[in-house]
């Protein structure tokens, strides 16, 4: 009897192709490779550069600037007039990194005087421009 022929005869041709040991063998195949695969290494060496790691920061001086009760400015603890106040702001501005200017006012100054430092530190060019304030103490 050929193997896959149904009928009784041994004299027919099958010509059919029997796919069963076939598809056993890939799928032996198919888990061996599924199992070896991870386990090989497929690295490719580079020589990268190396980076340094120390940060390139430079932290900008900063620039206190101060106004009291009477409207007196005081740059860095020196009394400055507001033509003074304008070349220092010019002078200032220029400088790489740009210093931050500080504003530091008694509670009882005139907002006018603020003002005028502000549109004084815009005009010169400075952008950075910040308010200190002290806490109440209780």
């Amino acid at each position: 009897m050929a193997m896959g022929s149904l009928s009784d005869s041994e004299d027919d041709f099958n010509p059919e192709i029997n796919t069963t040991p076939l598809v056993d063998v890939m799928l032996v195949l198919l888990i061996i490779f599924i199992i070896t695969i991870p386990v090989m290494n497929h690295g490719v060496k580079i020589d990268l550069p190396r980076a340094s790691t120390q940060p390139n920061d430079i932290k900008p001086d900063s620039i206190n600037l101060a106004i009291d009760a009477e409207g007196k400015l005081f740059w860095n603890t020196e009394v400055v007039d507001l033509a003074q106040l304008q070349t220092r702001i010019e002078e200032a501005a220029k400088k790489s990194p740009q210093p931050e200017l500080h504003l530091r006012a008694e509670r009882t100054t005139q907002y006018e005087k603020v003002a005028e430092v502000m549109a004084a530190a815009q005009a010169g060019g400075l952008e950075k421009i910040g308010f200190v304030t002290d806490p109440e103490k209780k």
